[in-house]
């Protein structure tokens, strides 16, 4: 019987990279209409609408506790901590917050709105590196970072309509959305930051910290929501609304599954490739969520857009340059293992 023939090295390359392109593009942007859905849009007869974004919180992290899990006893690496257990309770606190926050905006603002913000995520992480870490950075990480924000608040200010919603009677830029946004990003700035950190203090696998910081967040995201009384009702509505529970469930399912498609494409392919994909994704979804729940943009916002992912390509493929960056620099890639905090 004859053997298969084998494919070249350079289509077999071309085979792995396009299951990781569609591996992120299809569980994150499925990741994203889910979101908006569950946030923004009624459920039955009675119109009703889900309010328990800490429950999502929950959710995600428990399923995504459970496979790290499961992933370090079938490769039998060590289950036991490596950090002290306080520093992982620090991440799973900023982690909380930074998607609690997330959620909570989206009842103001837009998923597009939301996704463009997310992209001014630069300073907080520059302020944070600064202070935690005594990072220096270079004058085109500062002029990236200007350019991205500027881009940010064209689209932000500027929207075509108000967007409607049953928490926002007026233009969806309202002064809770922005704040909640602003609170996302500091806290996800800090997250990045400290996870960095932890990396580099310590020999740290990353399915280890995933796996602490993951039941740490279950831990404390649990018991918000029974101190808030939330639990019952969230589980209730679930099961009134079986839409909403298949909604949760594969919302949690994506999310998890992301993760190793984001481990994957570093280790095999790199940070370059990894934040061009990453950067393509966040656009393709701002297109879908404005196609498919109606969002309409001002020539101001397509401004602001063009603004924001000039800049981030521009970042991206600058370091295709053969250069060391300087310690710090936001071009070094040294905080993609957690571009996907949610």
């Amino acid at each position: 019987m004859a053997e298969p023939p084998v494919l070249p090295l350079k289509e077999r390359k071309l085979l792995r990279l396009a299951f990781a392109v569609v591996g992120i593009m299809s569980t994150l942007v499925i990741y994203g209409v889910l979101q908006e859905k569950i946030m923004r849009l009624p459920y039955g007869k009675k119109k009703e609408y889900f309010k328990y974004s800490l429950f999502l919180v929950f959710c995600n992290r428990l399923a995504t506790s459970v496979v790290s899990g499961g992933v370090l006893l079938a490769s039998k690496r060590s289950l036991d901590p490596v950090a002290p257990i306080y520093k992982y309770c620090a991440i799973s606190i900023s982690n909380i917050l930074t998607t609690t926050c997330q959620y909570e905006a989206l009842k103001y603002v837009s998923f597009p709105v939301q996704t463009l913000a997310k992209c001014a995520k630069m300073i907080p992480v520059m302020v944070w590196g600064t202070l935690i870490m005594q990072k220096r950075y270079h004058g085109k990480d500062y002029l990236f970072a200007v350019l991205v924000t500027v881009g940010c608040s064209l689209f932000i200010l500027y929207p075509a309509s108000a967007d409607i919603s049953p928490y926002n009677a007026g233009r969806e830029s309202t002064i809770l959305g922005v704040l909640l946004m602003l609170g996302y990003l500091g806290f996800d700035g800090f997250t990045s930051t400290f996870q960095d950190k932890l990396f580099k203090g310590y020999d740290m696998e990353i399915h280890n910290q995933i796996f602490y910081t993951t039941i740490c967040s279950c831990l404390l995201s649990l018991s918000g929501l029974v101190v808030q009384g939330h639990l019952l009702s969230a589980v209730d509505f679930m099961f009134r609304q079986q839409d909403c529970f298949y909604d949760v469930i594969i919302l949690s399912t994506v999310a998890t599954t992301s993760q190793f498609f984001i481990s994957y494409t570093i280790r095999t392919f790199g940070a370059l490739t990894f934040a061009t994909i990453m950067t393509t994704r966040q656009l393709v979804s701002i297109l879908l969520s404005c196609v498919w729940f109606a969002h309409p943009l001002s020539w101001k916002q397509w401004i602001g857009a063009a603004v924001v992912f000039g800049a981030l390509y521009a970042k991206t493929f600058l370091r295709c340059k053969p250069q060391k960056p300087a310690p710090g620099s936001l071009l070094d890639g040294s905080d993609e293992h957690t571009a996907n905090n949610r």
